[in-house]
């Protein structure tokens, strides 16, 4: 518990503001989902090692352009940088994270004075899409939500990482995460496994 308690004060200390708001907001609903999680202790020991290596990553580089989300060792990234080399130099040493079993890259470089800047959702409007998302699927019957993720992008699409147990009831998921105001788009990582 210690371990993940300092996991959690390491990844608040590197993210966003607006995503250190929506972790203290769920941190006691996402403790006590994780906790009845349809999998080991040692395999979301294994995802918050691998978030804090990608905090720290973003805290030597002095940036929180990008945000995670993982689910057995699948980690996904999403973001918006200005400045291409610090893209690339972020995206380097992620990339060489130990243990990332796949990695599904979705951020972008989106210079200043481009005109699709104007488009981007502020961090803000991202992490309430993002809420809701999730919040669908904890209203959804036939869902194990704790086993799902959601986030959101500047972009207005919503990604789903997880893990269903049936096709049932990863099209129920699906279906709830697309069912949103304001969604573009659902980019689905949910893998089928009883």
């Amino acid at each position: 518990m210690r371990r993940l308690m300092l996991a959690t004060a390491a990844i608040l200390a590197a993210s966003p503001a607006s995503a250190q708001l929506l972790d203290v907001l769920t941190a006691p609903k996402t403790l006590i989902d994780r906790a009845i999680e349809a999998r080991s202790a040692a395999d979301i020991t294994k995802d918050n090692e691998i978030v804090v290596k990608v905090n720290t990553i973003m805290a030597d580089l002095g940036t929180i352009k990008a945000s995670t989300e993982i689910y057995e060792q699948r980690l996904l990234v999403t973001g918006v940088f200005d400045d291409k080399a610090l893209m690339d130099r972020f995206e380097t040493q992620v990339r060489a994270i130990k243990g990332v079993k796949t990695l599904y890259w979705h951020v972008a470089y989106v210079p200043e004075g481009d005109p699709r800047r104007k488009q981007l959702l502020d961090w803000g409007d991202a992490t309430v899409m993002a809420t809701k998302a999730q919040a669908r699927l904890v209203g959804a019957g036939g869902v194990a939500d704790v086993n799902f993720r959601t986030t959101s992008d500047a972009f207005g699409m919503v990604y789903l990482l997880g893990r269903a147990r049936s096709s049932a009831e990863a099209k129920k998921a699906l279906a709830r995460a697309r069912d949103g105001n304001g969604v573009k788009r659902v980019v689905n990582y949910v893998e089928i496994r009883p």
